[in-house]
């Protein structure tokens, strides 16, 4: 059974039409699909036909979505999958819309890499392990993240990127005991991605070393406030719990000696 095109109306959204077919409303359509299949007024159309029209604008609607998201920047093909899934779309026009954007090249997951790792070592402080770790939920292969580490982020740039990271912590936790100071910069480094190996050399190469007057400021801006919590113990107890919290903070326990008999010659 056929039905006749009796109006093509446009829609307020550009490049939208609904079609009617025996004076009723039956389907909407794009002017893309409307061109391709000459949709004209008096037109017949019969069910199969109107199922290819269907279908075919779906995969229209779905490209020129998939277009719109990929316009503002690069996308993985998981990314651009993932919002054309939510967009409840059928998979069968999802798969063709990927299919075409693959063809047309608008998809290619090793350029995304490469770019992200770019981006990453000129703008952040992130290592390899937490680069890798982005892109995996960015759904890129590993072997693409291999290659995009391998040849965007070299071993020098890496140790570059690490001593600047090294220098800024320690600067942050500088009124920390030295000790306590550096475990806070390996574990920094750390979780900002960058293995052991990198996280000793860039140290190395930093030098570091204990600014003598910074750190006595230090245990004595804390030892004060534990010698002043602990005057509730009798002598010995309250020297030994000062020295014990003095030397997990990572003072040297020579200083906490002096500290000490400092405290016991002003009272």
């Amino acid at each position: 059974m056929t039905k006749k095109v009796t109006k093509i109306m446009a829609q307020k959204r550009s490049g939208r039409y609904n079609v009617y077919l025996d004076d009723e409303y039956a389907f909407p359509i794009s002017e893309s699909v409307m061109l391709e299949f000459r949709v004209f007024k008096g037109m017949e159309v019969d069910k199969a036909l109107q199922a290819k029209m269907i279908a075919a604008d779906d995969l229209s609607k779905a490209y020129t979505r998939a277009l719109d998201y990929l316009s503002h920047q690069l996308r993985t093909e998981k990314e651009v999958h993932d919002k054309l899934r939510d967009e409840d779309l059928d998979e069968t026009v999802v798969d063709a819309t990927m299919q075409r954007l693959r063809e047309l090249r608008l998809l290619n997951d090793q350029q995304y890499a490469d770019a992200y790792v770019r981006t990453a070592k000129r703008t952040s402080d992130k290592g390899p392990r937490v680069i890798r770790q982005n892109l995996r939920l960015k759904g890129v292969g590993e072997q693409l993240i291999d290659d995009a580490l391998a040849g965007q982020f070299s071993t020098d740039d890496r140790l570059d990127n690490a001593t600047q990271l090294a220098q800024k912590l320690s600067q942050r936790y500088r009124r920390l005991a030295f000790k306590t100071m550096q475990q806070k910069v390996r574990q920094g480094m750390m979780a900002k991605g960058f293995d052991g190996d990198t996280i000793s050399a860039s140290i190395e190469a930093l030098d570091l070393q204990p600014d003598v007057d910074e750190q006595w400021l230090s245990l004595e801006t804390q030892g004060q406030k534990l010698w002043q919590r602990n005057r509730k113990y009798a002598f010995s107890e309250r020297t030994m719990r000062t020295k014990k919290s003095l030397y997990q903070k990572g003072f040297l326990m020579d200083d906490i000696n002096r500290f000490i008999d400092e405290q016991v010659a002003s009272e």
